[in-house]
């Protein structure tokens, strides 16, 4: 079975760092762009970042400069670094990923989502 799993969510003071991981796994052929939402409590959940399988990258105006999303093809993995971080970035961050698994067609996975809170 093909999932996303995410990691490295936590509590942090304003102006710290956190890094986000999130793996694939199963029997998958190829992964396309690979991508990390936030939904903040009473909001609907946006893009943050979008890797493409090229490694093409693009933010959200409210994170560009502050967090950089790479992947790592080897690992079947994207990370997000966020940086200077601030109290309106407290969220659950959801990953998502394009990918076609062996003998199904291709589609659009979600990870369970990590909460990262930042404190004033």
């Amino acid at each position: 079975q093909v999932q996303l799993v995410e990691s490295g969510g936590g509590l942090v003071q304003a102006g710290g760092s956190l890094r986000l991981s999130c793996t694939a796994s199963g029997r998958i052929v190829s992964i396309d762009d690979m991508r990390w939402y936030h939904q903040a409590p009473g909001k609907q959940r946006e893009l943050v970042a979008t890797i493409t399988s090229g490694g093409n990258t693009n933010y959200a105006g409210s994170v560009k400069g502050r967090f950089t999303i790479s992947r790592d093809n080897a690992k079947n993995t994207v990370y997000l670094q966020m940086n200077s971080l601030k109290p309106e970035d407290t969220a659950v961050y959801y990953c998502a990923a394009g990918m076609k698994p062996f003998g199904e067609f291709r589609r659009w996975y979600w990870g369970q989502g990590t909460q990262v809170t930042v404190s004033s």
